[in-house]
């Protein structure tokens, strides 16, 4: 009972605070910079140029590379080039390479014995790393075409055995510089006629 006699007491000065006193003091409350906790459009779809730039990583991926392609004798066949980005935008390129990053690491990387190859390891720990770092990015839009040229992929891997693993792995440098080049660049613009900018898809 005194707690209730209590609050009607203190009620008109708590209106008072309430109604007057209360809208300046939030008013007061600095604010948080413009943009603040939201993320730019396509930062998940981004990747810092400066992990592509360490020449331990890169040498170890080429020369990988290198040493696969002296045992690959097909010469029909290419598993990471243009064709995975038929009907696929620009802007969802980071998207595609993220994915088969994703392919090339579980189904060839961490299935190949270490013994086989040197630095196959740190390869597939650095991929993996990029993989780690692009799990936010999205593909926008339809991915119908998408899903096919990476079927087509792994179906290629799965159809040539031994000697698929072996070309994957032979085709790291190739993987390496696709995803350099779809995760660390904006999208290309080209300049219209009237000087207008469009993008260049």
């Amino acid at each position: 009972m005194v707690s209730i006699q209590n609050w009607m007491r203190c009620s008109p000065a708590w209106i008072f605070f309430c109604f007057c006193c209360l809208p300046f003091l939030l008013l007061a409350l600095p604010m948080p910079p413009k943009g603040a906790g939201i993320a730019p459009a396509g930062h998940s779809c981004r990747l810092r140029k400066i992990s592509f730039q360490q020449s331990y990583i890169r040498n170890r991926t080429y020369s990988l590379a290198k040493l696969a392609r002296l045992s690959d004798q097909d010469t029909d066949n290419r598993l990471i080039g243009q064709q995975l980005y038929i009907n696929v935008q620009e802007t969802n390129r980071c998207y595609v390479m993220k994915r088969v990053i994703e392919i090339i690491v579980d189904e060839v990387l961490l299935s190949v014995p270490r013994n086989r190859y040197p630095y196959i390891h740190e390869v597939a720990q650095f991929l993996a790393a990029l993989s780690t770092e692009l799990r936010g990015c999205k593909f926008a839009g339809h991915r119908e075409h998408v899903e096919k040229n990476l079927e087509e992929m792994k179906d290629k891997i799965k159809q040539l055995g031994v000697s698929g693993k072996n070309k994957a792995i032979g085709e790291l440098d190739l993987l390496f510089d696709y995803m350099e080049n779809a995760c660390t660049e904006a999208p290309k613009r080209i300049v219209t006629s009237k000087g207008g900018n469009k993008k260049k898809n």
